[in-house]
C-alpha cells in the first residue's frame, strides 16, 4: 500500500524526469543511475540479509520531510526539490521499517541516485558561463602555438578563416557530469580502495575540462588548415562522442598512474 501511494504521488514527477532523460543529452546518463545501484545492492544482498532489522520512529520524521519537500517543490515549479524528495522519501522509509544501521549499509547506492537527478537550472546556468570561458581562454592560449594566430573576446575565438563560438554546448558542462557518473562506477568496478575512488571521482573534473579544450582546439585546427566547413556539421557533431571517449581512456590512465604511485598492499605495482 505505501509504495502503491508512493507511485501515486511522484508519478508525474518520475514521468517528466524520465522525459528529460530521453530528450535532454546533458542528463542522457540518468538511465543508468538506478540501474547501477540496484546492482550494487544485488552485490551486496547477502550482507543486508544479515542485517538484524531495527525500526526506528524517526523515520516517520524523514517522511514527513520528504513530502513537504514534495509540496514545496511543486507548488514553486522547483523541479530539484520535488525530485530529491524521492530520496528522502526513500529514505524514511528504510529507517522506518529497517532501520538507521540499513540506510548505513546502502548508504553508497543511494547516494549514488542524487546524480540521476538534473541539477538546477540557476547552478547549471553559474557552471556553465565559467566553463565556457576557461575552454575558450586553454584554447586561445595554445592554438598560436600551432601556427594559428588568435584574437579571443570572451567566449569567441576569431581566427583568420572565422570566428568560433564557445556556446552552452561546447563548454564541457554535459561531458562533466556524464564522466562524474562513469568515473564514480568505474572507481566502484576497478578500485577496492575508498581514498581512490574519490580521487578517480575527483579527477574527473579536470579531465572533462582539458578533454573539452582539446575538442575546440581540434576544431580550430580544422577551421585554419582544411576546411572552415568542417567546424559544423558531421565533425562538430562527433566531437563530442570522440572527446568523451579520449575522457574515459585519460581517466583510465589516471588510474594507472595512481596504482603505479600508490600500488595496493600484496599487488606488484
Amino acid at each position: 500500500m505505501l509504495t502503491a501511494l508512493s507511485l501515486w504521488l511522484y508519478a508525474p514527477t518520475l514521468f517528466h524526469l524520465v522525459v528529460q532523460w530521453w530528450r535532454d543529452p546533458d542528463f542522457s546518463h540518468g538511465f543508468f543511475v538506478p540501474v547501477f545501484s540496484a546492482f550494487v545492492l544485488w552485490q551486496g544482498r547477502t550482507r543486508l540479509v544479515r542485517l538484524p532489522p531495527r525500526p526506528a520512529w524517526t523515520g516517520l520524521a524523514i517522511l514527513a520531510f520528504a513530502l513537504v519537500t514534495l509540496v514545496i517543490g511543486q507548488m514553486g515549479a522547483e523541479l530539484f526539490l520535488a525530485r530529491s524528495s524521492l530520496l528522502l522519501l526513500l529514505a524514511g522509509i528504510v529507517v522506518l521499517f529497517l532501520g538507521w544501521g540499513y540506510l548505513r549499509a546502502v548508504l553508497f547506492p543511494f547516494a549514488f541516485l542524487i546524480l540521476m537527478i538534473p541539477i538546477p537550472a540557476i547552478v547549471f546556468n553559474q557552471l556553465t558561463f565559467p566553463l565556457q570561458l576557461l575552454a575558450s581562454r586553454v584554447a586561445a592560449a595554445i592554438l598560436p602555438w600551432m601556427g594559428v594566430p588568435v584574437l579571443r573576446e570572451g567566449n569567441v575565438i576569431v581566427l583568420p578563416a572565422m570566428a568560433l563560438e564557445v556556446a552552452e554546448a561546447c563548454s564541457g558542462i554535459r561531458s562533466l557530469i556524464s564522466l562524474i557518473t562513469l568515473a564514480v562506477i568505474y572507481g566502484y568496478l576497478m578500485e577496492k580502495r575508498i581514498l581512490v575512488r574519490v580521487l578517480l571521482a575527483l579527477a574527473s573534473v579536470p579531465i572533462a575540462v582539458v578533454a573539452n579544450s582539446v575538442r575546440i582546439i581540434g576544431t580550430g585546427l580544422l577551421v585554419q588548415y582544411w576546411d572552415p566547413g568542417k567546424a559544423e556539421g558531421f565533425f562538430h557533431a562527433s566531437w563530442g562522442w570522440i572527446i568523451f571517449v579520449i575522457s574515459l581512456v585519460m581517466l583510465y590512465l589516471v588510474h594507472g598512474l595512481v596504482c603505479t604511485l600508490w600500488p595496493e598492499k600484496g599487488v606488484a605495482p
